[in-house]
């Protein structure tokens, strides 16, 4: 093994330590050797927590499969380039990340860099919905792709200038607090009391805090980021293809009133719900 000098060692955890990206060494054994504070920071656990448990536990329960079957190609000696999976924080919010990870076999470790998508992801799933609705009639996916190109440029909801999302992508801290938000809306959504005020509670926050923070990071009110979650959640139902009615999808998004549900989501995509059952 090469030996560093003092100066050259003292750089190398400088920049260990600094470093945007999530850095890693891992054990042949699952375990985490050594991160830096970027990774406690993403997933929210202190350094005790993430070395105590295998890290399998804090993968995403339908990406373990696949990500053994990366991990077993690693310990064979097989470098990973780009590889994308899903990890729960400790609030249980979902972070996409990609992988890019080197096995020392000699030593039994894993010298892994990781770098937060999940921003990126989100706007993917743009691109996911407008392949669902190839399958209905050409003037309703028009009238999508319209809507979506308008998205793309503005990441807006709705047609308000007051809806509009600016496309500019969050910072760090600020994607884990608005993570941090989704998780709230979605693990209350079906619940008739979700309100400004059970997200303040859950965020630690005030209600005029909550509304400052929201709106200094998407332009938009917290009320309207709930609808935005919302509308995800009905779409995220309309595709795993399990649900038949508008009821359904309706009470999945936390709307009690179909009818309110069918308007809203005609107006934002331009689309029947009913179409795409």
């Amino acid at each position: 093994m090469v030996k560093l000098s003092s100066k050259k060692a003292f750089d190398l955890e400088y920049f260990f330590e600094v470093a945007p990206d999530l850095l890693c060494i891992a054990g042949f054994d699952g375990y985490f050797k050594k991160i830096n504070p970027a990774v406690v920071k993403v997933l929210g656990y202190s350094e005790d927590e993430l070395f105590a448990r295998p890290i399998n536990e804090f993968i995403h329960p339908d990406d373990r499969i696949r990500t053994a079957e990366k991990r077993s190609a690693l310990l064979e000696g097989h470098s990973l380039l780009n590889f994308e999976n899903r990890y729960l924080t400790k609030s249980g919010a979902v972070v996409w990340l990609t992988w890019t990870s080197v096995p020392i076999k000699k030593d039994s470790l894993v010298f892994a860099i990781a770098k937060d998508i999940t921003f990126q992801r989100q706007l993917q799933e743009y691109d996911r919905i407008s392949s669902i609705l190839g399958m209905i009639n050409d003037d309703h996916h028009s009238r999508f792709r319209q809507q979506k190109d308008s998205v793309d440029r503005t990441f807006a909801l709705g047609k308000s200038d007051d809806d509009k999302i600016p496309l500019e992508e969050p910072s760090q801290s600020d994607q884990l607090w608005l993570n941090s938000f989704e998780q709230i809306v979605r693990k209350n959504a079906g619940k008739e009391n979700l309100n400004l005020e059970v997200i303040s509670d859950g965020l630690a926050l005030s209600q005029r805090q909550l509304f400052r923070r929201v709106h200094s990071i998407l332009g938009i009110t917290p009320n309207k980021l709930v609808r935005v979650i919302r509308l995800q959640l009905a779409w995220e139902a309309i595709a795993s293809g399990k649900y038949r009615t508008i009821k359904e999808i309706s009470n999945i998004a936390g709307y009690r009133s179909r009818n309110h549900f069918s308007r809203l989501f005609f107006e934002v995509y331009g689309i029947p719900v009913a179409e795409l059952l």
